[in-house]
């Protein structure tokens, strides 16, 4: 894991988090999570997190950065107090990687503790090991400043003082029936059958964005389960006109967060495709804004690119 970078650049796109840090959408707090300035009431600065309870810190992440500490059973006590120390703007994460396999694959923790933040639902990267005090303050203040960048401003008020050093977490707020389900398969690895509830949730109501969203994400999971990266790569490689082929390595770019990479491979490509061709092009290109987001530059880059090359 790299150190912290200099600026939110590496937020933007980060969705090679895949299903696991993308569930929360629709989940929130009991008096319900904010964005930009807002402000939330938890039951503690310091929340012991698992697999199943992951996206309820993420959903809070829209509103006031969490760090992410993934140890071996033994949270490291002076990050607790570092973040405690922020009174609120900064929200801890404890997560025991032994008997949380998932989170430990999604934040390639190959060393405890292993320390990451999200900001906005993104996943950034921080450092490995212990630090000295004043080497995680210095992080942390970072952490603040990349937030700001992102409008997550926000803060969270604790519900009882001497609860500070307890354990708790936002009362979750049940999902529409469909989005669980989907959400269940996903869990399971049936990708499958998420898209065939968000599919049916989508028919019984076409304004459901949050559907439209998470059917573009694991259709995306789907395309890629079962496939190696060395082996797209080296198929479109050989095969640089086959659509399928360029289509399999965009899928690859924008699993690993390369947006513009993504994007670039396919609207270079458009131009010399036939019509069917550019209709699977574009097709492909909403499922991809979709999954970046519409806030992201680089999608309204990308989509002005596109509505030249059609019109």
């Amino acid at each position: 894991m790299s150190t912290l970078p200099p600026s939110a650049a590496s937020l933007r796109g980060a969705v090679d988090l895949s299903s696991l840090l993308r569930k929360p959408e629709a989940s929130g707090t009991e008096t319900g999570a904010g964005v930009g300035g807002a402000a939330v009431q938890v039951a503690s600065l310091v929340v012991d997190v698992t697999d199943a309870t992951f996206g309820q810190v993420l959903e809070l992440s829209k509103t006031v950065p969490v760090i992410v500490e993934l140890h071996a059973g033994e949270p490291t006590a002076s990050l607790e107090k570092l973040v405690i120390s922020f009174a609120g703007r900064l929200v801890l994460a404890s997560i025991n990687a032994t008997t949380n396999p998932q989170l430990q694959q999604a934040f390639t923790a190959e060393v405890v503790p292993t320390v990451a933040a999200l900001v906005g639902g993104r996943p950034l990267a921080l450092y490995e090991g212990a630090l000295p005090e004043a080497d995680a303050r210095a992080v942390l203040d970072q952490v603040l400043v990349i937030a700001g960048q992102n409008n997550v401003v926000g803060a969270v008020s604790v519900e009882d003082s001497d609860a500070v050093a307890a354990v708790g977490l936002p009362v979750e707020v049940p999902l529409p029936p469909f989005h669980q389900e989907a959400y269940d398969a996903i869990d399971r690895g049936d990708y499958p059958a998420a898209i065939a509830a968000y599919t049916t949730a989508i028919a019984q109501d076409p304004r459901d964005v949050l559907a439209v969203a998470g059917l573009a994400q694991v259709s995306l999971l789907n395309r890629l389960s079962g496939r190696t990266a060395v082996d797209i790569r080296n198929i479109a490689g050989a095969n640089p006109t086959e659509l399928d082929a360029q289509l399999a390595v965009a899928d690859l770019d924008l699993s690993g967060g390369h947006l513009e990479d993504a994007f670039d491979r396919l609207l270079t490509l458009f131009v010399s495709l036939d019509q069917d061709g550019k209709n699977a092009v574009r097709t492909r290109m909403l499922e991809y804004f979709e999954v970046a987001g519409a806030d992201d530059p680089r999608v309204g880059a990308a989509r002005r690119r596109l509505t030249t090359l059609l019109y």
